[in-house]
């Protein structure tokens, strides 16, 4: 009986149905400027067949604040080989007017459901998550034009970045001397971030910031 087990699993494997290339979201991150009654993003199916397309905004997985934006179609249909916009639309909220917010967009494809003959099909649903960045009309800037005013502080295998600007400072690369910070992500406008240090990690800080298209900006460097 044993002896027909890898038989059978390979049979299964041989029957199932490849995965989807799946929806292609238009962005890294969303900038929503306080100046505009909406924003948008957009999302294309590349593949024949169908997905439904839901999404919502947050403030966080571990928030329990209401996000005040809404997407809207918040689900619809997305068919093989469409294309089509999300819509952004603050509805509320008392956000700070002297620094960007941080919200998330979540958009989930859920491939249709097609039934075939004697084929076992493996269908998986794929959430995309980006940031949803709140920019106040006043703040003219890009954040790369003062992300040289970050300033880094060491102790021990601890790494503190301040940002005394009014903009979110996403990290594209982070090294001290040779070795990267893996776990760098961003530090938020007027507040500090501190990350673990690889073990031997010594030299120049040295780092790049996303653009707000997605794109690695210059690389900057400060002495520790």
């Amino acid at each position: 009986m044993n002896k027909l087990i890898p038989a059978v699993v390979t049979m299964m494997c041989l029957s199932m149905a490849s995965a989807h290339a799946g929806v292609i979201v238009g962005g890294t991150r969303i900038i929503y400027n306080g100046d505009k009654k909406e924003t948008s993003i957009s999302v294309k199916n590349p593949d024949k067949a169908s997905y439904l397309i839901q999404s919502w905004s947050d403030a966080g997985e571990k928030s329990n604040d209401k996000s005040p934006f809404i997407v809207t179609p918040p689900l619809f249909r997305l068919g093989g080989g469409q294309e089509n916009s999300l819509r952004i639309i603050r509805t509320g909220g008392n956000l700070p007017e002297d620094r960007e917010s941080l919200y998330w967009m979540n958009i989930k494809s859920i491939p249709a459901s097609e039934k075939q003959e004697n084929v076992n099909t493996l269908q998986i649903a794929v959430k995309t998550r980006i940031k949803l960045i709140y920019r106040p009309q006043s703040l003219t800037q890009q954040p790369e034009s003062v992300s040289e005013k970050l300033t880094w502080k060491r102790s021990g295998n601890t790494l503190t970045v301040t940002n005394p600007t009014a903009y979110y400072m996403n990290f594209s690369t982070l090294k001290v001397g040779a070795n990267t910070v893996k776990e760098a992500t961003y530090v938020a406008p007027m507040s500090s971030a501190s990350f673990t240090l690889p073990a031997g990690a010594n030299g120049d800080v040295v780092w790049t910031i996303i653009s707000d298209f997605g794109a690695v900006g210059n690389e900057h460097r400060s002495r520790l």
